[in-house]
């Protein structure tokens, strides 16, 4: 290979009149937007396809000749026209709904940070359901117009592209991702030089240009080691690969993401309000912002951190311990002996702020980093919220597991990326248009029943017959380029029939998901999928990560069961899943499969796509599926048990039964219950009641609205309070947490007392508690009557309920007296004991860790 002297940057040359096309292709609002999609493919329906639907490189590659024919073509320049007009007014909007809702309130920067981002299917940048959760949601702060930028890593050779060899096991292909050729531009300094960031590495710095790329009014942010400067070249690689190399690449990475972002958001003037930690990945920015504050304002670590740590959020989206972010404290000595110095910390006090015990070993945990550093912190699904707070209670000792302070928000998906064009079209007949960018109003749902039967049906079919012409299509390349016979390849253009119920299976290939689970009786497959009077077929796609072999296994177990001559027409696995397959898939199935291993599942949000596109759901009751269901918007597999993982056979057995009884007598049946005009009558009022039920909510207007409500406002105006003037406020709560954690071990409950051990329903108990609280008063704690039902072991169970009781004076000793009344409304034994918490203004939650002080029963 020659190294260059010199490089340019071609760029297109485009007429005059078709200047603002580049506009249109640098934002990637075309990305949810049908008519600016159709405008490009107009240019070259051919290109448009070949570029892997990237406007960037169709502007690159196309001729000058067609670009000067298009100019000509009234048609054409009244279409960019349009385009134009409706790109300049969403940008230009100022009535938005954080305007409408918080316009008094001093505009904040929410900086929102995540490990990957799924934007659209040319900007490789994502792996799975993370990083397309990450594009939706800042889709969703777009339309919604909130003060919010992203950050993340911009990554050389993407996650990676897969293709099965002759035996259906899975390979990897790494493509360069050619950045001058996509959506995303180069950040650069006043001089024209590009703008370059730093971060420590141990003996050196590693330096990274930043991109941008603008997505509706958001800008995403994404860092790029690949620059001269990094002499090494595992630093100028370490951004080659999503989830890619070893453990000492993951933590460098995470350091790029986490403090690199914050400095680079410091050099683009955009010093964020609020961070919001996606994942555990990036929690070392929460180190940096307290660096500040301590390096800015002279603070001492304990008082910045506290500050700090008020405008931080996370969330997680793990539900099992083995999925969550560690590292060795080899690597943290490592990489941070330097910092953690200048933060004024000693290595151990440095290790507690993530620290985790393993059983016979302890590591370095990211989400305890984070937990500890933020002021909320959140699950993705009500039952992932109740997971997370089971698996982080030792975090919170002697906290009711249903108290950990950790809520949950439920996943969504952005409307307008994931419905089909069709189906968009026919609710523009029949909703209030404001479905398009209102959709979480219950009311405009309602209106779903307006929409003739027929007219639904049809639009879903052809969206089926799409899919199944998609499929072939795609089957008959994958075998071409695996060497398939002549045979097998026109075999191809026959697999799946247009008018067969069609059921989807894709997502990650991870053991957990159990992609298998149908195949557990073969003979009864095959009799579900050969029933000439009513046929069954299925389409699966998903990547297993490069090093789990046993999600390989479980698609080569697919793909050489579906070569059985009973199967290989019902049954297809698609190579490269991505966002443009998951389009097909989510708009043109009948039914979405999904079969986790309860309650492994944290959300999941494919499924959700399928409902605003006419299709059904059938799941474990996992995830975002265990609070949607209900018989009338779909099927369960099951009814919510959870098995120990030794039983793990036992489980897949009952499932697996489970699945084709809903399959014989419920799914099938109703879709071929065709009545005199063709129509699956019943069929129809489900999907019907699944779009008017479940449409409201499982979108990411609703979610992004629930983060701002419940938790970028709220910390936002406590940030402004603690830092405005010269920090009093700050700096004053700082003082009371350290006062507190002093404190907090002389705080006792002497004595408590209740006014009678047996009532009549209806009547009250008062119990009043004698407090010894120390040096702390009654204005910075909360003292509560805890009471609830009993468990056979005399315990008070998970339904306790606590309420505040009232501080009534201090007597000569300095103890406390507080008093709390309580109505009882219904008859059995109860149990009480009573408790004190933190309190303070500032505090987003009284439950700190290691802070609970409980009377001794």
């Amino acid at each position: 290979m020659v190294k260059p002297v010199a490089r340019i940057n071609v760029i297109p040359n485009l007429p005059e009149p078709l200047r603002r096309l580049q506009e249109l292709a640098y934002n990637l609002r075309w990305a949810w937007d049908h008519e600016t999609v159709t405008l490009f493919r107009r240019l070259d329906r051919d290109l448009w396809e070949k570029t892997g639907h990237n406007p960037v490189l169709v502007l690159g590659s196309i001729s000058q000749e067609r670009l000067e024919a298009v100019c000509e073509d009234a048609a054409f320049m009244a279409h960019l026209q349009s385009v134009c007009e409706s790109f300049d007014k969403y940008m230009g909007k100022t009535s938005t709904w954080y305007e409408t809702h918080y316009g008094d309130l001093k505009k904040p920067i929410i900086a929102y940070f995540s490990m990957e981002f799924g934007i659209t299917e040319c900007l490789q940048n994502y792996s799975g359901g993370l990083g397309v959760l990450s594009g939706d949601h800042l889709k969703s702060a777009s339309d919604l117009g909130l003060p919010l930028v992203a950050v993340g890593l911009l990554y050389q050779e993407g996650y990676f592209q897969q293709y099965l060899n002759a035996d259906g096991y899975q390979q990897e292909l790494y493509p360069i991702n050619d950045y001058f050729n996509q959506p995303v531009t180069l950040q650069r300094n006043a001089d024209g030089t590009p703008l370059k960031i730093s971060v420590p590495m141990p003996g050196r710095e590693l330096y990274a240009v930043v991109w941008k790329a603008q997505v509706g009014r958001v800008p995403l942010f994404l860092l790029d080691s690949n620059v001269p400067e990094n002499t090494r070249e595992e630093d100028r690689n370490l951004t080659d690969r999503l989830y890619g190399g070893d453990r000492r690449t993951r933590i460098r990475q995470e350091i790029l993401m986490g403090i690199g972002g914050i400095r680079l958001l410091d050099a683009l003037g955009l010093r964020p309000s609020i961070c919001h930690m996606n994942e555990g990945h990036s929690a070392f920015l929460a180190l940096e912002r307290t660096h500040q504050l301590m390096t800015e304002k002279g603070l001492n670590f304990q008082q910045a951190a506290q500050i700090s740590a008020a405008s931080n959020i996370f969330t997680t989206h793990t539900p099992v311990p083995a999925g969550l972010e560690r590292f060795g404290f080899d690597l943290i000595d490592e990489h941070f002996t330097d910092y953690y110095r200048s933060l004024g910390l000693s290595r151990d006090q440095f290790l507690d702020l993530g620290r985790e015990n393993m059983g016979t070993y302890e590591l370095f945990s990211m989400a305890v980093l984070a937990l500890k550093l933020s002021a909320g912190s959140n699950g993705v699904a009500k039952l992932h919220g109740d997971v997370s707070r089971r698996l982080w209670q030792w975090v919170y000792p002697n906290v009711p597991q249903r108290e950990i302070p950790i809520s949950s928000i439920t996943n969504g998906i952005h409307v307008q990326t994931w419905i089909s064009r069709e189906m968009g079209t026919l609710l523009d007949r029949y909703l209030d248009p404001s479905w398009r960018d209102e959709e979480s109003r219950p009311e405009i749902w309602e209106h779903i029943h307006n929409i003739p039967d027929a007219e639904l049906w049809r639009t879903h079919e052809r969206r089926r017959e799409r899919l199944v012409a998609f499929t072939r299509g795609r089957l008959r390349k994958q075998l071409e380029h695996r060497g398939g016979s002549q045979s097998a390849i026109e075999e191809a253009d026959e697999v799946l029939n247009p008018d067969a119920l069609t059921i989807g299976f894709a997502r990650r290939f991870a053991t957990y998901k159990r992609a298998t689970l149908l195949f557990r009786d073969l003979d009864r497959l095959k009799r579900l999928l050969n029933n000439p009077e009513q046929p069954v077929q299925f389409i699966f796609a998903g990547k297993a990560h490069p090093h789990d072999t046993g999600g390989k296994d479980l698609i080569r177990y697919i793909v050489n069961a579906a070569r059985d001559a009973e199967l290989r027409h019902s049954i297809v696995f698609l190579e490269n899943y991505d966002m443009n397959m998951a389009r097909h898939l989510v708009q043109g199935v009948d039914v979405w499969l999904n079969t986790p291993q309860r309650p492994k599942e944290a959300s999941g949000t494919s499924g959700m796509k399928v409902i605003y596109n006419g299709g059904l759901n059938c799941s474990i009751l996992d995830g975002w599926w265990a609070e949607a269901y209900s018989a009338e918007v779909g099927w369960a597999i099951g009814n919510g048990e959870e098995y120990p993982e030794n039983e793990s056979e036992h489980q897949n057995f009952i499932e697996s039964e489970a699945i084709y009884n809903v399959l014989e007598q419920d799914i099938v049946p109703m879709f071929y219950d065709r009545k005199r005009d063709g129509l699956p009558r019943e069929w129809i009022a489900k999907v019907k009641h699944s779009m008017q039920t479940l449409s409201p909510v499982f979108n990411t207007r609703r979610m992004v609205q629930e983060y701002t409500d419940m938790f970028y406002v709220p910390s936002y105006k406590n940030t402004l309070a603690m830092t405005s003037g010269k920090m009093e406020e700050g700096l004053a709560f700082a003082s009371w947490r350290d006062k507190l954690e002093k404190a907090w071990k002389h705080v006792q409950i002497r004595n408590v007392d209740i006014s009678k051990n047996q009532i009549k329903v209806g009547s009250d108990v008062e119990v009043k508690a004698q407090v010894d609280l120390g040096q702390l008063t009654p204005k910075d704690v909360r003292v509560q009557l805890y009471y609830g039902n009993l468990t056979t072991q005399g315990y008070i169970g998970d339904d306790g309920e606590a309420i505040d009781m009232i501080s009534s004076g201090v007597d000569g000793n300095g103890t406390c007296t507080f008093t709390g009344k309580i109505t009882m409304d219904s008859s059995g034994e109860r149990g009480f004991s009573v408790r004190v918490l933190p309190y303070h203004a500032y505090l987003h939650t009284s439950f700190l860790p290691g802070m609970i002080t409980w009377a001794k029963g």
